[in-house]
């Protein structure tokens, strides 16, 4: 079964293996693999990305998760929503993937805004969403990857701790301290970025004087 994606743009178990991963998991209706596909796999796509994968990996990593969804016999309704399901499945994939090699990092936040700006022919204002871009990127960085999921699905997706939880196949306790300690540690990464750029900025112009 082939599941391309062309919206924006082989593995092997270990310690984080996810056939397992229970497809009966959010009040809703029972989904196929190609009705969770056609229905969330923008979703995972900016999930992904958000992990810190690079482009060039995202396609395989799509078919990756949507055949183990395939395998493990699709959705079926349970304490989590469809996409943290398929965030579950996405997450071990990544870990996994981070494992076999390094990847370069690259983030989707507001980047129809992005693309907005540069369509208007407005420079100076694209510039300005590019470098937050990069800060807000640069902060994820900062965190673990067990934190990094949790705000991304959290903070960038909108989904309920709850959910996530159920998903993750973690405590809601433990979910509420993780979210807790990524927003703590994400707003201390980008003061730590914003008080660098005032130094620098205050030595430039010293220097300029």
């Amino acid at each position: 079964m082939n599941f391309s994606y062309t919206g924006d743009h082989g593995t092997g178990a270990g310690p984080h293996s996810y056939e397992g991963i229970p497809a009966r998991l959010a009040d809703g209706e029972a989904l196929n693999s190609a009705e969770l596909f056609r229905r969330h796999a923008r979703f995972v796509a900016k999930f992904i990305l958000r992990m810190g994968v690079s482009r060039s990996d995202l396609d395989d990593l799509m078919q990756e998760v949507f055949l183990i969804a395939h395998r493990n016999g699709g959705y079926q309704p349970g304490p989590a929503k469809p996409t943290t399901y398929l965030a579950s499945i996405a997450f071990r994939l990544v870990h996994t993937e981070r494992r076999k090699r390094k990847v370069r990092a690259f983030v989707e936040i507001d980047e129809d805004r992005v693309n907005h700006a540069e369509g208007e022919g407005d420079p100076e204002t694209s510039a300005s969403h590019k470098q937050q871009l990069e800060r807000l990127q640069r902060a994820l960085d900062s965190l673990d990857e067990e934190k990094r999921a949790m705000f991304v699905l959290a903070e960038l997706q909108g989904e309920t701790v709850v959910s996530i939880a159920a998903g993750l196949g973690i405590p809601v306790d433990t979910a509420y301290s993780r979210l807790r300690a990524a927003r703590r540690l994400f707003k201390e990464a980008v003061e730590g970025q914003e008080d660098e750029r005032r130094t620098t900025g205050s030595l430039v112009e010293g220097a300029t004087r």
